[in-house]
């Protein structure tokens, strides 16, 4: 049975460049620790560096997230706030560059106190807006080095990269699981590897159950994401709300890779009740799991065999089918 965690900021109050006002109030971490205590079956978190306004202490955090039964799952620095809008491991200006990496560092030591399971990377201004803005290959070789050398520099540390298509930037450098494959290749450091999130695997374009198979074969798969979009945006909506069959399809395959590790929900509730709206994505995946739990694999791998893609959604339509009759 899966077990769950939840990006921290899915409680905070959300900000678009329309309600920038907010579309819900401003909270301190400890009024959205307590929302994520709230939500029933979530156990860990992903938690940003710097806190949010109430606790300044890692100290603090820890004896926070013991009290409600929390634990960190993952350290995300903030790299992609206001300072780091022409970037951060690719800013132009070297000292921009310096603070992205002392902030990544800052990240390192939280989670060594809480004892996260890794540090991630999500270098969302790293990438370009125009044609003829960037020099490609500069930019690619900033991001290679930059995070060759923080994982160098703490060899003993998870780092985990999240690959997003766009926004903030309008094109980002690590958009895909192929490419982010690449630049951890070339990177060459073995302590590196791949949030990976259907939703933004939904945006790059891909199929998420082949893209996560590809990155668990290339023994790179540090973390698994849930929620849904339309595809063109990384909208953050509860899980399956969508794409049903491309969930079920990568609840299956994350099955058949043998993940034993927490699901992560990453969604913005802009307008919907954060704990309602997780409650209702963790009840969702607990009801596709049953679904899992009746499609014969021996019937669906032949089918597959066959490239009989009716007989395939056959299959999935009866195991959910029973799963309405139940």
């Amino acid at each position: 049975m899966l077990t769950f965690g939840a990006g921290i900021w899915a409680f905070g109050q959300i900000v678009d460049r329309y309600a920038t006002d907010g579309y819900g109030p401003a909270r301190t971490m400890t009024e959205m620790l307590d929302l994520a205590a709230a939500v029933d079956g979530l156990e860990c978190l992903d938690i940003n560096v710097p806190f949010a306004e109430g606790i300044s202490k890692a100290s603090e955090l820890a004896q926070a997230l013991a009290e409600r039964g929390l634990r960190a799952r993952a350290i995300t620095p903030h790299l992609y706030t206001r300072e780091f809008a022409r970037g951060a491991f690719t800013n132009p200006e070297p000292e921009v560059r310096r603070r992205a990496a002392e902030r990544v560092h800052e990240a390192v030591a939280v989670a060594r106190e809480l004892g996260a399971d890794y540090v991630k990377f999500w270098p969302g201004q790293d990438g370009f807006d125009l044609p003829g803005q960037a020099d490609y290959a500069r930019l690619w070789e900033l991001t290679v080095g930059a995070i060759g050398d923080l994982a160098s520099a703490h060899p003993d540390v998870q780092f985990a990269i999240e690959y997003k298509a766009k926004e903030p930037r309008v094109r980002i450098t690590l958009a895909d699981a192929a490419r982010t494959l690449l630049a951890i290749d070339e990177a060459g450091q073995p302590n590196v590897g791949i949030v990976m999130d259907f939703g933004h695997s939904l945006l790059a374009g891909e199929t998420p159950a082949e893209a996560v198979q590809l990155v668990h074969r290339r023994g790179r798969l540090v973390s698994v994401e849930l929620n849904d979009n339309w595809r063109g945006w990384d909208d953050d909506l509860p899980v399956a709300s969508v794409h049903l069959f491309e969930t079920v399809e990568y609840l299956l395959a994350v099955r058949r890779i043998g993940w034993d590790r927490p699901v992560l929900l990453d969604q913005f509730p802009f307008r919907e009740d954060p704990v309602r709206a997780l409650s209702e994505s963790i009840r969702t995946i607990r009801a596709l799991e049953q679904v899992c739990d009746r499609i014969d694999l021996e019937e669906l791998a032949d089918a597959q065999e066959r490239q009989d893609a009716l007989a395939a959604q056959a299959i999935l339509w009866s195991a959910i089918g029973m799963a309405r009759a139940t």
